[in-house]
């Protein structure tokens, strides 16, 4: 059996405190997911920690650098189930410093509100992502 890859993804909000509005980002590869969107991030290298990981990708997808906030909590240690072999964990972040731009994987980068959840919702997400954005945005509809 082979490890479990671990991918880290971030829910990149106008505000940790108040969020209103949510960074999405539509992928350019893998054929299959071409056009689609979703959270930005990536895979969890050997010996580095998954916080280590979205900072990384998100400065070389992004060019960005975020504070992050709470986990989106998945009900699962490993977090949401992308397929059989992978899985992702999703933090909360607000951007801290650079212009978020569309550097790697990426060729459209958009701000969706998250007053509205049909704006988000409408997009053809990558179908792992999904249940994720819908959590997302039942968890800022009722803050903990």
């Amino acid at each position: 059996m082979t490890a479990l890859i671990n991918v880290v993804g971030a829910a990149v909000v106008d505000s940790l405190e108040a969020p209103t509005r949510l960074l999405v980002a539509r992928r350019t590869a893998p054929p299959q997911f071409a056009g689609m969107w979703e959270f930005p991030g990536g895979k969890v290298e050997a010996g580095e920690t998954a916080e280590a990981a979205l900072h990384r990708e998100l400065a070389e997808e992004l060019g960005i650098e975020v504070q992050l906030g709470p986990e989106l909590d998945s009900g699962n240690t490993t977090g949401w189930t992308l397929n059989e072999r992978a899985s992702m964990r999703v933090w909360f972040a607000e951007l801290t410093s650079g212009e978020p731009r569309a550097l790697e994987d990426h060729d459209e980068l958009r701000w969706v509100s998250l007053a509205d959840s049909d704006e988000a919702l409408g997009l053809p997400w990558i179908p792992a992502d999904l249940p994720i954005v819908r959590a997302l945005l039942s968890r800022v509809a009722a803050p903990a």
